[in-house]
């Protein structure tokens, strides 16, 4: 079932399960703009239903994303995201069913040194400090104020010409976060004019991608009510395309 671009992957009376195209903001503060929640409380019908936001993408990046359909599926949805993201500590980490979230990116290594190894998991650990007026991060040296640790796995899994498509997990969860840490890293993503650098960028133009290449390719959560493993995963990204 497709709601203007928007795919639905899985729906009953507690979650919903879609594919967000790039280009379109999970929730956006400015008036008549398009964005997922609005269109997907249009599907829903009825007036005003509960659509709750449990982990958002950037409006550029595509891929999938779970909504709540109920204030109790919102709270456990969000306790799972959130220990996905390394937010929770204690006791209650070790016990925890917790979200998974992987991404798919197509990255620049024209300037790479040295360049990634097909089937070798790399751990990027970096400290970011968040710009609100730019709304831009940059990697910082430890113990700048404000800043928070990031750290991320990645894998390459394909190599080809000056790009490679790699694999990436989250141990964590802050703004810009793998376009910023792999900018930093020597492997800014193709499409990224904002993190990307000259070379990048003009390397992209060249291919004709005019978007970021980055797709979150794989969410795995538990259901709220019934507590059964849930698992989406897609290969159909939309520089392929």
């Amino acid at each position: 079932m497709t709601i203007m671009k928007a795919t639905i992957l899985a729906e009953d009376t507690s979650i919903l399960v879609c594919f967000k195209p790039p280009g379109i903001a999970v929730q956006s503060a400015r008036l008549g703009e398009a964005d997922m929640v609005s269109e997907l409380k249009n599907y829903l019908g009825g007036r005003n239903p509960y659509l709750g936001v449990v982990h958002r993408l950037d409006q550029p990046v595509c891929g999938i994303l779970v909504f709540a359909k109920t204030p109790e599926a919102a709270a456990e949805l969000s306790r799972q995201a959130a220990h996905g993201s390394g937010q929770e500590t204690g006791k209650n980490k070790k016990q925890a069913r917790f979200m998974e979230k992987d991404y798919c990116a197509l990255v620049y290594t024209g300037e790479a040194d040295p360049d990634p190894v097909p089937g070798r998991s790399i751990t990027l650990t970096d400290y970011l400090l968040r710009d609100g007026k730019k709304n831009t991060s940059a990697v910082v040296p430890p113990g700048t104020k404000d800043a928070k640790r990031a750290e991320l796995v990645y894998e390459a899994v394909k190599m080809q010409e000056e790009q490679a498509l790699v694999n990436i997990r989250l141990l964590t969860g802050r703004h810009h976060q793998i376009r910023v840490q792999f900018a930093h890293a020597g492997l800014p993503l193709l499409g990224d004019t904002r993190y990307g650098s000259e070379k990048s960028r003009e390397y992209s133009m060249q291919q004709g991608i005019g978007g970021i290449c980055l797709c979150a390719c794989h969410l795995c959560f538990y259901h709220p009510v019934t507590g059964k493993r849930m698992d989406f995963q897609t290969e159909e990204f939309p520089w392929n395309s």
